[in-house]
């Protein structure tokens, strides 16, 4: 394949994808598709390196990592996310529940190594799938490796559906509720782009703010947190990944980068296809043996994680004043994160509302906590604890 046809066919499935996600308002993920016709792609006729052929070789995915965790942290906002602390503690003891039983049931039934590789890409972030991948590989494990992107891939097929039942659920109680009056429509804001404080560094005048420039601070930052990564190591060994995320806030903090400096430059939509199409370039390793191998251990490990969840934000849930079905719909946003818990959302609110200012209550309800919610644990956890588990094998 020429460097252009292989370009075009990478590209051309990775639409089918979101065409066929459209068409199905995001209950047949984009990814399951993808994955999908890669699948028979690599099993009929695409060359294994077809992703390399399309000029997504290993210094430009290194590059979209580093820059899109570093973006991922420019996103934070501690003051912002402070109003919806319930909410983040759900998130965060959801993915204890996935990791508690993944971790003991899972390595018994499945083994340590198992259980270690597929962990982290079940908390939702498509870098800690790669991690994980890659990891494997290192250990001569195809199969491992196989098992972490497809976990990526299969969990959300799992969350949209159960997501989607617990939201109808929740807006079911709050739309009866307010149609009876017994809940006041009180609009609550979603987590802004705008700063409110002044910064160390005061903002480039509108002139400067250009692509270049962009890029360029944006690459500063990550370049100091690679480096830094690096000299902290005799000591203490953090994944590259975590520090250039904590160096990500750290930069928006104090006004050297800006919020979502990516979207700023044009740059994230490039960045992400560099990514995915990564992803599935690990699939062209996946037999029918191979897939057949690691079925059980797939199911297994998101049953016992999705289980894991339920219980403890549940629990957590009821205590913070949540219901059950909202506690566990914000949990499940590990499984996909933006925007497919968007989409949920809004899905829900239009099927439940019956006037405009019902379904705007229902989205002013709902939103907010599933948008925290995948941020904090696709954006933020999923991250670290590849960083942490990469470590573990």
């Amino acid at each position: 394949m020429s460097l252009l046809m292989a370009f075009s066919t990478v590209l051309i499935v990775l639409a089918l994808g979101d065409v066929i996600s459209a068409k199905t308002k995001a209950f047949v993920p984009s990814v399951f598709v993808a994955a999908f016709l890669f699948l028979f792609g690599f099993w009929t006729f695409f060359p294994e390196d077809i992703v390399a052929l399309a000029g997504f070789q290993m210094p430009v995915v290194l590059l979209s990592m580093y820059l899109l965790i570093t973006h991922m942290g420019t996103m934070m906002s501690v003051r912002e996310l402070a109003g919806q602390w319930r909410t983040i503690l759900i998130a965060l003891i959801g993915i204890v529940g996935i990791m508690s039983l993944t971790m003991t049931v899972g390595v018994a039934l499945f083994g340590r190594e198992t259980a270690i590789i597929a962990t982290p890409p079940l908390t939702g972030g498509i870098v800690a799938a790669i991690v994980m991948s890659d990891a494997a590989t290192a250990l001569g494990r195809d199969n491992l490796a196989i098992l972490a992107i497809i976990t990526y891939v299969m969990q959300g097929f799992v969350g949209y559906p159960l997501t989607s039942v617990m939201l109808k659920k929740e807006g079911t109680r709050l739309v009866n509720g307010f149609r009876s009056g017994e809940i006041k429509h009180v609009k609550e804001e979603v987590v802004v782009d705008k700063p409110v404080k002044k910064k160390l560094i005061p903002p480039l005048p509108k002139d400067y703010q250009t692509t270049y420039v962009t890029l360029a601070r944006l690459g500063l930052v990550a370049w100091a947190a690679v480096a830094f990564s690096g000299f902290i190591a005799p000591v203490i060994n953090i994944s590259a990944f975590v520090i250039c995320l904590l160096f990500g806030v750290i930069a928006q903090e104090i006004g050297f980068v800006e919020q979502k400096p990516l979207n700023t430059s044009g740059s994230f939509g490039f960045l992400i296809t560099v990514l995915m199409a990564y992803v599935f370039a690990g699939l062209a390793r996946a037999t029918p043996a191979m897939l057949m191998e690691i079925v059980v251990p797939l199911m297994g490990i998101i049953v016992l994680g999705v289980s894991g969840m339920a219980i403890l934000s549940m629990v957590l849930g009821k205590k913070l004043g949540y219901t059950k079905e909202m506690a566990f719909a914000v949990a499940l946003t590990a499984l996909y994160g933006f925007p497919p818990n968007y989409i949920l959302t809004e899905e829900a609110s239009k099927a439940l509302g019956e006037t405009q200012e019902e379904r705007e209550f229902l989205m002013d309800e709902m939103l907010p906590k599933m948008l925290v919610g995948g941020f904090t644990t696709v954006t933020i956890v999923s991250v670290i604890i590849a960083g942490v588990f990469v470590n573990l094998i």
